[in-house]
């Protein structure tokens, strides 16, 4: 079911162990795969593209931006995705989830809202603020 998602895991540039505890905000490029906890905020370096990859044992006290997000883990945050979200069936989000296409597995959870990121809602949102 997550054959697309095996190419997101071919590219990591960055590991954080299962072992590891990070305190502080991560900017990266390229793939970051997460099998240890962040307490901060995920996001890609900007004009980078990248991919972001959480394990069934990562976790994420903080908000994620990334094009694309292959979560198994939990994220205790709202998150970005403006390419491609996928949620395997051990994923937990507490947060909103804005995304480009989602995938959803049997069993994900989601406690927030789900907000599809189109064209005309990202022209709306600046002029709202």
């Amino acid at each position: 079911m997550f054959k697309r998602s095996e190419n997101v895991a071919a590219g990591i540039d960055t590991l954080i162990g299962r072992a590891a505890r990070v305190q502080g905000d991560i900017e990266f490029t390229g793939g970051l795969h997460i099998d240890g906890s962040v307490t901060g905020n995920v996001r890609v370096a900007s004009g980078g593209s990248a991919s972001l990859s959480v394990s069934e044992h990562g976790v994420i006290d903080g908000s994620v931006e990334a094009p694309q997000v292959v979560l198994n883990g939990t994220v205790n945050g709202d998150i970005v995705a403006k390419e491609r979200v996928v949620l395997g069936a051990k994923a937990r989000v507490r947060g909103n989830v804005s995304y480009g296409v989602i995938e959803m597995a049997l069993g994900a959870e989601i406690t927030g809202r789900l907000i599809p990121a189109t064209p005309e809602a990202e022209a709306s949102t600046p002029s709202a603020a």
